[in-house]
């Protein structure tokens, strides 16, 4: 279990005239993700979610507030051994384009202090949940926007974690990639991990997630299961219940259904 209690980040920003002011990224945010449950963070550009997904792994350190990371009876308190239980994946993680998908992995594998065989085991495994076969030993640096977002996530998975904390997995990705993560995911689900994501895409959140948190402005507006949030709102659809919640909340309304939209034109098109 991985559990965040009124987690706060203060960041400051320069405005006009060379003033200076202090914001919250991320307001006073309490939640928690069992074992075996897969929990989405939505919300616009500029929510705080990926601030709070770094603080959760533990890459950041929040200005006030607690993380707590649980597997099963044992807190891990040491830095060490957070890393070796959690699978990170940024929204903007740079790989080594000169080497291989394989090549990254067996390196992961030697920093990880992963016997050789184990290593050759877990790549042919996950070249295989991830569907990498096809372009495992090609160069990084000549793959396609999905495969290099496959070697990324494949990365995360070498020293089998218990807890994956992914921003954004599937953002910009064709259908086949994204189904492929989509279907990893579910499938670590199933093996009892926990899984916390961000993700602009509401039918994949209302497809995937055994809960939902919806983030304005630092803060939780909605939080439950997809059906609890059609009663709590009496709304039928996410991308409904998500735009009323932020409108009730300061507004944005209409900068999210222009992000919806682009979002979706883009999946069309790569259709």
């Amino acid at each position: 279990m991985i559990t965040a209690d009124n987690l706060v980040k203060t960041f400051i920003r320069n405005e006009k005239k060379n003033k200076k002011s202090e914001f919250n990224a991320v307001d006073g945010i309490s939640l928690s993700v069992r074992e075996g449950e897969i929990v989405g963070i939505l919300g616009p550009n500029g929510a705080g979610k990926t601030t709070l997904l770094r603080m959760m792994s533990k890459l950041m350190k929040p200005t006030s507030g607690m993380v707590s990371i649980r597997i099963g009876e044992e807190e891990l308190t040491d830095d060490i051994e957070v890393k070796r239980h959690i699978g990170y994946l940024s929204n903007n993680t740079k790989l080594y384009g000169r080497l291989s998908t394989r090549e990254l992995l067996q390196m992961l594998g030697v920093l990880y202090g992963i016997a050789e065989e184990d290593t050759k085991r877990r790549i042919d495994e996950i070249s295989e949940v991830l569907s990498m076969e096809s372009f495992l030993d090609n160069r990084i640096e000549k793959l396609s926007t999905g495969q290099t977002q496959r070697a990324s996530i494949a990365r995360c998975l070498v020293h089998d974690p218990q807890v994956y904390i992914f921003d954004e997995p599937t953002l910009g990705l064709d259908i086949i990639s994204s189904a492929a993560i989509v279907d990893f995911m579910k499938g670590e689900r199933e093996k009892g991990k926990t899984v916390l994501y961000s993700t602009h895409y509401m039918e994949e959140a209302e497809y995937l997630c055994d809960r939902i948190i919806m983030i304005h402005q630092g803060k939780i507006i909605g939080e439950g299961t997809p059906s609890e949030l059609r009663m709590q709102t009496g709304r039928d659809s996410l991308r409904d219940i998500f735009a009323g919640l932020i409108d009730e909340n300061g507004g944005l309304e209409s900068d999210l259904c222009d992000s919806e939209k682009e979002d979706a034109g883009k999946r069309r098109v790569r259709r």
